[in-house]
Protein backbone atom coordinates (compact mmCIF):
# COMPACT_ATOMS: atom_id res chain seq x y z
CA UNK A 1 0.00 0.00 0.00
CA UNK A 2 1.89 3.37 -1.22
CA UNK A 3 1.51 5.70 2.32
CA UNK A 4 1.90 9.13 -0.40
CA UNK A 5 -0.27 11.95 1.02
CA UNK A 6 -3.54 12.42 -1.39
CA UNK A 7 -2.13 14.63 -4.67
CA UNK A 8 -4.22 18.33 -4.77
CA UNK A 9 -3.44 18.36 -8.61
CA UNK A 10 -6.24 20.29 -10.52
CA UNK A 11 -6.30 20.38 -14.77
CA UNK A 12 -7.70 23.91 -16.26
CA UNK A 13 -8.21 24.63 -19.68
CA UNK A 14 -5.54 27.62 -20.25
CA UNK A 15 -6.74 30.13 -23.11
CA UNK A 16 -4.33 32.92 -22.81
CA UNK A 17 -1.38 33.18 -25.46
CA UNK A 18 2.07 30.83 -23.85
CA UNK A 19 4.66 31.39 -26.13
CA UNK A 20 7.79 29.73 -25.62
CA UNK A 21 10.93 31.93 -26.38
CA UNK A 22 14.87 31.20 -26.49
CA UNK A 23 17.42 32.71 -27.40
CA UNK A 24 14.89 34.34 -30.09
CA UNK A 25 13.99 31.13 -30.93
CA UNK A 26 10.30 31.02 -30.80
CA UNK A 27 9.99 27.31 -29.58
CA UNK A 28 6.04 27.13 -28.87
CA UNK A 29 2.96 29.40 -29.30
CA UNK A 30 -0.24 28.28 -28.43
CA UNK A 31 -3.61 29.63 -27.42
CA UNK A 32 -4.67 25.64 -26.31
CA UNK A 33 -2.56 24.56 -23.26
CA UNK A 34 -3.78 22.73 -20.37
CA UNK A 35 -3.11 24.30 -16.53
CA UNK A 36 -2.06 21.93 -14.13
CA UNK A 37 -2.27 22.99 -10.30
CA UNK A 38 -0.37 21.45 -7.93
CA UNK A 39 -0.02 22.01 -4.23
CA UNK A 40 3.30 23.79 -3.10
CA UNK A 41 3.95 24.37 -7.07
CA UNK A 42 3.82 26.92 -9.41
CA UNK A 43 1.16 26.69 -12.33
CA UNK A 44 2.35 24.88 -15.37
CA UNK A 45 0.97 25.02 -18.75
CA UNK A 46 1.17 21.67 -20.59
CA UNK A 47 1.29 22.28 -24.62
CA UNK A 48 0.14 20.18 -26.98
CA UNK A 49 3.13 18.89 -29.67
CA UNK A 50 1.56 20.50 -32.49
CA UNK A 51 1.87 23.77 -31.11
CA UNK A 52 5.86 23.39 -30.12
CA UNK A 53 8.92 23.16 -32.46
CA UNK A 54 9.72 19.25 -31.99
CA UNK A 55 12.43 19.76 -34.56
CA UNK A 56 14.53 22.01 -32.34
CA UNK A 57 14.05 19.60 -28.93
CA UNK A 58 16.08 16.73 -28.71
CA UNK A 59 15.05 14.14 -25.96
CA UNK A 60 17.43 12.74 -23.07
CA UNK A 61 17.38 9.89 -21.11
CA UNK A 62 16.93 11.65 -17.79
CA UNK A 63 13.21 10.37 -16.28
CA UNK A 64 12.20 11.71 -12.95
CA UNK A 65 9.27 9.97 -10.81
CA UNK A 66 6.18 12.30 -9.42
CA UNK A 67 4.33 9.83 -7.60
CA UNK A 68 1.24 11.56 -8.45
CA UNK A 69 1.97 12.03 -12.48
CA UNK A 70 4.27 9.31 -13.71
CA UNK A 71 7.50 9.14 -15.06
CA UNK A 72 9.28 12.52 -16.67
CA UNK A 73 11.55 12.66 -19.33
CA UNK A 74 13.16 15.53 -20.45
CA UNK A 75 13.71 17.78 -23.67
CA UNK A 76 17.01 20.09 -24.50
CA UNK A 77 17.38 22.92 -26.97
CA UNK A 78 20.55 23.37 -27.98
CA UNK A 79 22.76 24.02 -25.18
CA UNK A 80 20.25 24.46 -23.11
CA UNK A 81 19.63 21.42 -21.01
CA UNK A 82 16.09 20.11 -19.80
CA UNK A 83 13.94 23.54 -20.82
CA UNK A 84 11.18 20.86 -20.80
CA UNK A 85 9.61 17.96 -20.13
CA UNK A 86 6.53 15.56 -20.59
CA UNK A 87 4.54 12.60 -19.32
CA UNK A 88 4.02 9.72 -21.47
CA UNK A 89 1.90 7.58 -19.58
CA UNK A 90 0.75 10.03 -16.48
CA UNK A 91 -1.08 8.31 -13.61
CA UNK A 92 -4.46 8.17 -13.65
CA UNK A 93 -6.76 11.82 -13.00
CA UNK A 94 -4.22 13.82 -15.28
CA UNK A 95 -3.99 11.40 -18.70
CA UNK A 96 -5.10 15.20 -20.44
CA UNK A 97 -0.97 16.06 -20.01
CA UNK A 98 -0.27 12.62 -21.80
CA UNK A 99 2.00 13.22 -23.95
CA UNK A 100 2.16 17.65 -23.54
CA UNK A 101 5.11 19.46 -23.18
CA UNK A 102 5.52 21.43 -19.85
CA UNK A 103 8.44 24.32 -19.92
CA UNK A 104 10.22 25.67 -17.30
CA UNK A 105 8.37 29.12 -16.02
CA UNK A 106 11.24 31.63 -16.96
CA UNK A 107 11.08 30.89 -20.49
CA UNK A 108 7.12 31.89 -20.87
CA UNK A 109 5.02 34.81 -21.82
CA UNK A 110 1.81 34.39 -20.41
Amino acid sequence: MDDAPEPCITLHPHSRRVRIVIDGTLLADTTRAIELRERDYPPRQYLSRDDVRMDLLTSSHTVTHCPFKGDAIYYSFGEHKYVAWSYERPKEGVEEIEGRLAFYGDEEDK
